[in-house]
């Protein structure tokens, strides 16, 4: 935060004195006070579908279809940490992380996302919080991460201005429930994701193609956001963000037409979501797209979703390529892999160059943007620790990729803090391997190997190798 509780920057510092690029960092090499964390989202690990009073998500709903999930699994367990939660706030521990991102299930908190609280649901997120704070680990809680119950979708989703109503309820109330004990609030979590996938195109819940119509729903999940803002600043002290997914956008080609379909998925994927809220309007080209029906900004939305905030969350997979496809009327590009860069098992380019381009660049674009937090950054990797009673480290591969992804990737937030970027924090993806929405258990990003038979948690060595990281930065 920054001063008299606004966010801060900083004395001011000139974009033209600021390089893009620095010497090369040493990955280990962070401030004091910077924090290191792990991330997981409540969907994605809870499982307990229907147990303690919680009801059905969308993607519980999605998740019982045949062929909508890469390996038909589902969520329903998920890696069961409703059961093993406090095994896994102590693997934090061991870990050594001073911050943990989690989120809350609205079904579990608050059955049918309306009425009151679920009293099974606050004692579980009561005990977790109260075990996380015992163990020095700061909750980063985000409010929702994808997971819309699903009365409030059959009421209209994200399409229905009410939803934001029903969504300031559930905050108050989860204010009420953990509100004294949370270090920072995340209002929602990768909006662009439940937008693009879910109501865009189709592929996850509840699975709509609206195209630009989507619009729509991109606009109601920030202003959901304002008013939560709105709702937690008037309850708690705690600082309160939004989580926002970014990329870097590069043509394939030099062409005009690649250069013009990489402007536009730019402002689709970053600025529709960062503009609104750091600038306090939505790019023109945005509006103008077929079905977005601008209709639905109404008298001060924008003022409240533009409201000051006390960080800005980042969460970043990788680089993208965009080429033309004049073929395809209704999306009129395509993303293609990336120039000679490595690319992971799951497809992804691996690039730690582009998180700093990205942080530089939204330090430069947004005079008002608050410190700012990578809350979301991991690879999945093939590589799987010794089985339990092994005996040995020895027999247990190196884990190499996911160790040269983290420490290139703090490497690359060391160049933007040398750059002038205000960075505060780091969290991994993931602690845990976890269900990857439609992916299913296919990709596997944890930290800790989860055996997804005996749910076994077995740590790998990019485990004890963050340990140690985390370890060396407070001697």
């Amino acid at each position: 935060m920054g001063r008299a509780g606004r966010p801060g920057r900083g004395p001011d510092r000139s974009a033209s004195s600021r390089p893009l690029t620095a010497p090369e960092p040493d990955g280990r090499r962070l401030p004091a006070g910077f924090l290191f964390g792990a991330a997981t989202s409540a969907y994605q690990i809870e499982g307990g579908a229907a147990l303690g009073g919680r009801t059905a998500s969308v993607w519980d709903v999605l998740g019982a279809v045949p062929g909508r999930i890469a390996d038909g699994s589902s969520g329903t367990v998920a890696v069961d940490h409703y059961h093993h939660w406090s095994d896994d706030v102590a693997q934090l521990a061991d870990l050594g992380v001073t911050g943990y991102r989690m989120s809350l299930s609205w079904s579990r908190l608050q059955p049918h996302g309306r009425g009151p609280a679920n009293p099974a649901g606050v004692a579980f997120y009561d005990r977790l919080i109260d075990r996380l704070l015992s163990a020095g680990i700061a909750p980063f809680v985000s409010l929702h991460h994808r997971d819309l119950p699903l009365e409030v979708m059959e009421r209209g989703g994200w399409l229905a201005r009410e939803t934001t109503d029903d969504f300031a309820d559930y905050t108050a109330l989860a204010a009420a429930a953990i509100g004294d004990r949370v270090a920072a609030w995340a209002t929602i979590d990768e909006p662009l994701l439940e937008t693009a996938y879910g109501y865009a195109v189709g592929i996850d819940p509840p699975g709509l193609t609206l195209l630009g119509g989507a619009f729509q729903a991109a606009h109601h999940q920030l202003l959901a956001h304002g008013r939560a803002a709105a709702v937690l600043r008037s309850v708690s002290t705690a600082q309160i963000g939004i989580v926002n997914r970014h990329t870097t956008v590069d043509p394939a080609r030099s062409r005009a037409a690649d250069r013009i379909a990489a402007g536009f998925f730019d402002l689709y994927h970053n600025r529709q979501f960062a503009d609104p809220i750091l600038r306090g309007s939505y790019p023109v080209a945005i509006l103008d797209m077929p079905g977005a029906g601008t209709d639905v900004i109404r008298d001060g939305d924008l003022a409240l979703i533009s409201a000051p905030l006390d960080y800005y969350g980042i969460s970043h997979a990788h680089p993208t390529t965009v080429a033309a496809a004049p073929g395809n009327t209704a999306i009129p590009f395509s993303l293609e892999p990336g120039h000679d860069m490595p690319m992971s098992p799951a497809g992804w380019p691996i690039h730690p160059e582009s998180l700093t381009r990205l942080l530089v660049e939204m330090d430069r674009r947004y005079p008002n943007l608050p410190p700012m937090y990578v809350t979301g950054s991991g690879g999945a990797f093939d590589e799987e620790p010794a089985a339990a009673g092994s005996g040995t480290d020895a027999a247990a591969p190196p884990d190499l990729d996911r160790i040269a992804y983290l420490d290139d990737h703090l490497a690359a937030i060391t160049a933007a803090m040398t750059a002038g970027c205000d960075v505060r924090g780091y969290f991994h993806w993931s602690l845990l391997d976890s269900w990857e929405w439609a992916e299913g258990f296919t990709r596997r990003f944890g930290l800790i190997r989860v055996d997804p038979i005996s749910l076994e948690r077995i740590p790998r060595a990019s485990f004890a190798h963050y340990r140690d990281l985390i370890a060396s930065h407070r001697r």
